[in-house]
């Protein structure tokens, strides 16, 4: 699956929105999104991180219902401030678990292109002029035929149209799966990077990832209290991760999210923020110890809740708060709609001036 660039407005179906292969061309559409005079202090951004489970959750993630991909676009263009960056995790491309329950409006149709189909209706109705464009970033595909997919995994990144991008790998996203054993069964992960210009002209950069669950193979998943994390597979695609974060960045200026199916304090969290310099951003705002951070969940299953949702960084930003970020079960904009919840976080980038 190439990449999908869904342009404002768009229901997915025009010519030009399936880009295939080539140079990435930079884009830059409409006036730069509350600018103001050279060397003013670059206006906050608002990120959201949120795996969205395939907008199947109603059906235990069986299969995804046209309710689901409603009711997330209106919770998201019902916020105020809108989000700058929305980074998705879970959602699919075609496949019988995305279409089932759910008929595509027309054949090329794929879950992004009506998720933003339905967040600029939303938009409209409520007469807010913003517009948004929308990258997609296959991971893995379990075919039943040649044309025929059960179902598909991959992430998304969406953004406010006024920004300007300079570098996206769509087309071929990182492949961060650590593989030892059932090589041809392991469900490939993947980090999705998109490279940003600020109205203030800084650059920034967003990795949005998903690890995998810890391995079974493992000794540590049997003998463990704690087992979000501490998988050695788990380690090492952190460890991977770092890397590329490290080796892609086109700035200082970096924000990496996702679902990493990791708990504060375990060895992943301990890598990424020892290791690779990363910054807790939560924990930092909310001057939570290890333990504290452990008791906010951010996903449930079944009677288990978890913290393994993440927003970290490189140390220049300034982060400033997690306004609209509720425990998993608690009341929220968002509860009910995912076996998570977001992760809603508004950080600054340095002045232009330094």
């Amino acid at each position: 699956m190439t990449e999908r660039r869904i342009p404002p407005g768009s229901n997915g179906s025009s010519p030009g929105v399936t880009t295939s292969g080539g140079a990435v061309a930079l884009a830059e559409i409409g006036a730069h999104h509350g600018a103001g005079s050279p060397g003013d202090a670059p206006a906050p951004l608002r990120i959201i991180s949120y795996n969205v489970r395939y907008f199947g959750h109603g059906t235990r993630g069986i299969a995804s219902t046209s309710a689901a991909i409603t009711r997330i676009a209106t919770t998201l263009s019902r916020l105020s401030p809108l989000p700058d960056l929305v980074c998705l995790q879970e959602v699919e491309t075609q496949s019988l678990r995305s279409s089932t329950m759910n008929p595509r409006w027309h054949p090329e149709e794929t879950q992004l292109d009506r998720l933003m189909t339905e967040l600029h209706a939303a938009l409209s109705r409520a007469e807010r002029r913003e517009r948004f464009v929308a990258y997609y970033f296959p991971a893995h595909t379990y075919r039943l035929t040649a044309r025929t997919n059960i179902y598909t995994t991959g992430l998304a990144v969406i953004a406010r149209d006024t920004f300007r991008i300079g570098h996206h790998n769509a087309e071929r996203p990182h492949d961060i799966t650590h593989r030892r054993r059932v090589r041809r069964l392991k469900q490939t992960r993947i980090c999705a990077h998109v490279s940003f210009e600020h109205e203030s002209g800084q650059s920034f950069d967003v990795f949005n990832t998903h690890l995998s669950l810890p391995s079974v193979f493992a000794r540590e998943f049997w003998t463990g209290e704690a087992r979000m994390g501490f998988g050695p597979n788990q380690l090492e695609e952190a460890k991977v991760l770092a890397d590329f974060v490290r080796r892609e960045r086109r700035s200082d200026n970096f924000i990496v999210v996702g679902d990493f199916n990791s708990l504060p304090g375990s060895p992943v969290d301990r890598f990424l923020r020892e290791e690779g310099g990363f910054v807790d951003a939560f924990a930092k705002v909310r001057c939570l110890s290890e333990i504290e951070a452990r008791a906010f969940p951010t996903a449930g299953f079944m009677n288990l809740r978890m913290h393994l949702d993440h927003v970290y960084s490189s140390e220049r930003l300034e982060w400033l708060d997690f306004a609209g970020t509720h425990p998993f079960g608690h009341k929220g904009a968002f509860a009910g709609l995912s076996d998570h919840v977001p992760l809603i976080a508004r950080c600054r980038l340095p002045g232009s001036s330094g």
